[in-house]
């Protein structure tokens, strides 16, 4: 599966339902799916930000997008009923760990009970083969160990964005177990770490934040520089999960529990991330340490990534400098009025070359 004619082969045709298709990943999934000649539709909210990178690669023209909260069950349910996809990859969440401590209940109802009208919805369906829900490297008890988590480990994330993620695999692992392992749909979860690149407009992200200030000629405000996590580029986990589908779809034995995260050398503190952003951008921006103290957040996070490449042969092929100039190369292309689907092109290209 490790080869982009074999890849690109297999989603030709295929009709795929994208889960939180107007968010970033979500956006530069259903690029990419549509590149390959997949029928794409989507289910999500409206886009959360303006600009967004969905508006900016005219998403309405790459898939069947359908507008409405991954909680309202019905209305789902009209969405499987219509499409009937044959893959699923579920990204609809509330993402932001702040956001989790300002508005928990929401966040459980969209992470949890959005999980759980997504597989009930597979249940009642005819057609569906694969499933990924994709989750967060957060799930895992963190007890600041300076090694990576298993994907045997104890999952309890600590505040209501990470726990809320955690009970979103273990309603997975209830599922699968109980209605879909029987009916022979293949179903994984995949654990990714941060993610960057271009078109994230989101709020409370340390790459988005330093593309504002930066683009603005302001000093970058730092919260935490001194929390390690596991950054790479966007296109590492969305390969993974394209990777991880298709594979299962044909061998439902392949189905797991899968972490997707950079190599160790890659887990950088965020001053560190900050200072590479700043080299890349140029323009004599710098960032300013003003450490909030803020909400409770893990302090120290890898993952051990060794079964997804033992499985799957996938390996990280950006290292995090590169990440970044490239979500800075993405940036500068939208700034100037550049064509960011082409710039776009060119990085999975780039990417799979490697």
């Amino acid at each position: 599966m490790e080869s982009l004619v074999n890849l690109a082969e297999f989603y030709k045709g295929k009709r795929v339902l994208v889960t939180g298709h107007t968010g970033f990943k979500g956006s530069w999934l259903i690029f990419w799916l549509h590149r390959m000649g997949a029928k794409v539709c989507g289910y999500a909210l409206e886009p959360a930000s303006s600009p967004s990178l969905y508006e900016c690669i005219g998403g309405d023209g790459l898939c069947e997008s359908r507008i409405g909260d991954i909680a309202d069950f019905k209305r789902l349910r009209e969405v499987f009923d219509d499409f009937r996809p044959e893959i699923v990859i579920h990204l609809a969440a509330q993402a932001i760990v702040r956001e989790g401590y300002r508005a928990p209940r929401e966040t459980y109802l969209s992470n949890v009970m959005g999980t759980v009208n997504l597989l009930e919805c597979v249940r009642q369906s005819e057609g569906v083969r694969s499933v990924l829900n994709v989750t967060t490297d957060k799930v895992y008890e963190n007890r600041e160990w300076d090694w990576g988590y298993r994907e045997t480990d104890a999952l309890d994330g600590y505040d209501p964005y990470s726990n809320s993620k955690s009970c979103s695999e273990l309603v997975t692992h209830s599922y699968r177990n109980s209605f879909l392992n029987d009916r022979g749909v293949a179903v994984s979860t995949a654990r990714a770490g941060n993610v960057i690149g271009g078109g994230d407009f989101a709020a409370d992200r340390i790459l988005p934040d330093c593309l504002r200030a930066a683009a603005a000629g302001e000093d970058i405000v730092v919260r935490n520089p001194y929390s390690v996590r596991p950054y790479q580029h966007v296109l590492e986990p969305l390969y993974a999960y394209l990777l991880i589908a298709a594979a299962q779809y044909g061998d439902p034995s392949r189905a797991g529990y899968y972490n997707v995260g950079p190599n160790e050398d890659d887990c950088y503190c965020t001053g560190a991330l900050a200072d590479i952003f700043v080299k890349a951008w140029g323009e004599g921006a710098r960032w300013v340490n003003k450490h909030d103290g803020g909400p409770h957040e893990a302090g120290f996070l890898k993952l051990d990534c060794s079964k997804i490449k033992r499985v799957f042969g996938w390996r990280p092929r950006w290292h995090l400098d590169t990440a970044v100039e490239k979500t800075v190369e993405w940036e500068k292309c939208r700034l100037s009025g550049g064509d960011v689907c082409a710039c776009m092109e060119g990085q999975i290209a780039e990417f799979l070359a490697r």
